[in-house]
């Protein structure tokens, strides 16, 4: 049985509460696997090759598979789970829906209809695409846990740690869903990495104004729009490395401007549409990228 703990911030108080323990128990053909290959001790973050939408998988050291999204309704984000989970793999332990758009949430329901899933964790914000009702119903139908997350909640493995920065109760009333958008920060293995979603320059900076200082792994905000990426946030944050993940798109995504900032403040950069498939793999001295 896996020991995840999901913390949750009461309101009107600092103080945090467990609400569920004991999270996600492995099915057998992955406990069979796991005892005849050993307990991974590296982390990996997989930035997947989904196309114009984001999807990261994120395997923490003990084999804890999280998915960050699943990007467009094109299947793509299933082929690449079988290239990264042996065959007989049929489980995550946490789907993350950064917000409710379709080039993050559209591959998930194919996720769901083919991988047993722990829990889905989400701000709460609903979408207004047809596809989104069926993404509720996919939920409803395999009876997956469905957790509402805000900022100050965290999630903890052993040693691992995940704390949700964004979004505040007053981003949740905005008209625009990327200001509703789920952000985490991962720390694990001596490594900090953030993932962002689609949060535009003015949250960017907020969380900068919040605390939010050194990464080592950034995953670049919102493609790499013009909205996004701002000098103040970048410099705040002095990356090692960051990921765009991008398609052929009609946005200009990623823009110059987004690149040049990225650059400047002297931060290795890969994106999935010259790229492909961004596999980062450290072990807690180094950080090793390997690309497709």
């Amino acid at each position: 049985m896996l020991d995840i703990i999901f913390q949750k911030v009461q309101k009107h108080k600092e103080k945090a509460i467990i609400i569920f323990g004991a999270l996600c128990i492995l099915d057998i053909f992955l406990y069979i696997q796991i005892a005849n290959t050993g307990i991974n001790k590296n982390l990996a973050i997989h930035f997947l090759n989904v196309g114009q939408g984001d999807s990261q998988l994120v395997i923490l050291p003990g084999n804890v598979k999280i998915l960050i999204d699943g990007g467009p309704i094109n299947g793509r984000v299933l082929s690449e789970l079988a290239d990264t989970f042996p065959g007989t793999d049929r489980y995550i332990d946490l789907v993350v829906m950064s917000h409710a758009q379709t080039d993050h949430f559209g591959g998930l329901i194919d996720i769901l209809k083919t991988y047993k899933v722990g829990a889905f964790l989400w701000s709460g914000r609903k979408g207004s695409a047809k596809s989104f009702n069926d993404l509720e119903q996919v939920i409803a139908q395999n009876e997956v846990k469905s957790i509402t997350v805000e900022k100050g909640d965290k999630i903890t493995y052993e040693k691992n740690l995940i704390q949700i920065l964004s979004p505040k109760k007053e981003f949740m009333e905005s008209k625009e869903l990327n200001d509703t958008t789920v952000v985490l920060e991962l720390e694990s293995n001596n490594t900090k990495a953030l993932f962002t979603g689609d949060i535009s320059s003015e949250i960017e900076e907020q969380l900068v104004s919040a605390g939010l200082t050194h990464v080592d792994i950034l995953k670049v905000s919102h493609h790499g729009s013009k909205y996004s990426s701002s000098l103040v946030f970048l410099r705040a944050l002095n990356p090692k490395l960051s990921v765009i993940e991008v398609g052929k798109n009609s946005y200009g995504h990623p823009t110059a401007q987004s690149l040049a900032n990225i650059i400047s403040v002297g931060s290795s950069l890969y994106r999935t549409d010259k790229d492909g498939t961004v596999h980062v793999l450290i072990d807690g001295k180094t950080i090793k990228v390997y690309t497709e």
